[in-house]
């Protein structure tokens, strides 16, 4: 195992009293040893633009994602296979409450995730279906894989808020070696805080979501893609920027 013991009652309980939304988050989640070699393997920003897709959006700006598990180093594969694992999958199944997941080969919207210098991720709920494999998306997993110096004021956090997007509840931080899991639905509203890193640094994480063929309870059979809302003190990017950013996708889905 590369994942260290952890007290499955203990966070089973912690979830259940969870706010916003149920979550938890754990440090030192990988062997040490395992991570290092995980956080060494990444390639620089610079040369995962080459393996992987970039955003430059007004809500998704600087990223990039490599989502071919072909394309990963032999410790990001591992770990891919690992959080895969029936073994795992039946642990988050008892923490989180949800029998049945199901974890997703093709990563869709998963893999290696890098956040360089200026980029952000706002405020949104996930897409909530796969329409061709019928899967109704449940958790989403995040391992932080940042060089071990990751500064706070570099930001980057991952942020879960209330469901009308008014109060921040809680403010994970990319340290290197964390792991934040939490639920997937209608109100689960969360986003990464602007990320300040010097040039030629990223922030960098492994994430994988997991599903399962049941509805969730109390789902009303709309399907939406990626839903995002602008934070209380963005008033020009929600009154403007966002309508603009939503109609123009609308225009190039329409003519695709």
């Amino acid at each position: 195992m590369i994942i260290r013991p952890i007290d499955k009652d203990k966070l089973r309980a912690q979830v259940a009293s969870a706010k916003p939304f149920p979550h938890f988050g754990i440090d030192n989640f990988l062997e040490p040893e395992f991570a290092e070699q995980a956080r060494a393997s990444l390639p620089s920003f610079a040369d995962a633009h080459k393996l992987g897709k970039g955003f430059d959006a007004v809500n998704e700006r600087n990223k990039i994602q490599i989502t071919d598990p072909d394309k990963f180093p032999d410790p990001i594969r591992q770990l891919h296979e690992e959080l895969a694992s029936q073994q795992w999958m039946d642990t988050l199944s008892y923490v989180m409450g949800i029998p049945n997941l199901l974890a997703d080969p093709e990563l869709k919207g998963g893999g290696v995730h890098m956040t360089g210098s200026r980029g952000r991720l706002d405020v949104h709920v996930d897409f909530n279906y796969i329409e061709d494999r019928q899967l109704h998306r449940r958790l989403n997993i995040l391992v932080y894989l940042n060089n071990e110096d990751w500064k706070e004021e570099w930001g980057g956090n991952v942020e879960l808020w209330d469901k009308d997007v008014k109060v921040c509840h809680h403010s994970f931080s990319p340290i290197f070696n964390r792991c934040v899991v939490f639920a997937t639905s209608e109100i689960s509203y969360h986003g990464v805080a602007a990320v300040k890193c010097p040039e030629g640094q990223a922030r960098k994480s492994y994430a994988a979501y997991y599903y399962t063929k049941e509805a969730p309870e109390g789902w009303d059979g709309k399907k939406h893609s990626t839903v995002f809302h602008a934070r209380p003190d963005e008033k020009l990017k929600g009154g403007l920027l966002m309508p603009a950013e939503k109609l123009i996708r609308k225009v190039k889905k329409l003519f695709k």
